[in-house]
């Protein structure tokens, strides 16, 4: 199972606006240039976290993006959703661990399927931001 470079890039960018916490805005360039990441991308990502409220931004010269609560107080599992939508990593499982397959097939790898997507989804909504400064 993997996670695309939205998760991976998405949570580096976070992390460094965590660490900046109630400093002020920090701009997209400086992230880009801090971990080595295209700034046209993270463009993209923080558009979905800022839809989801996670982060927010602020326009002119010192603008730049925030974070829109403590790091504490941000889960890991928010983030990865706004970057990624869908929580389920298995298609023929829903977000809450419902089977959804296609084929009908009923087949025994779903039990192991759900744990596997439980215990991911655990460890991410009990990690928060502030956890990976």
């Amino acid at each position: 199972m993997k996670f695309s470079t939205r998760t991976t890039y998405g949570l580096r960018a976070m992390i460094e606006l965590a660490r900046s916490y109630e400093q002020g805005p920090v701009s997209l360039s400086f992230i880009a240039k801090q971990e080595k990441i295209s700034q046209k991308y993270l463009e993209r990502l923080f558009a979905g976290l800022k839809k989801e409220k996670i982060v927010k931004s602020a326009k002119g010269s010192t603008g730049g993006y925030e974070l829109t609560a403590a790091p504490a107080r941000i889960k890991v599992f928010d983030i990865v959703k706004a970057l990624e939508g869908r929580m389920s990593p298995f298609y023929c499982l829903t977000e809450d661990g419902k089977v959804h397959c296609g084929s009908g097939c009923g087949c025994g790898a779903t039990k192991v399927l759900v744990k596997v997507q439980d215990a991911v989804n655990k460890a991410l909504r009990e990690t928060n931001l502030g956890d990976l400064i």
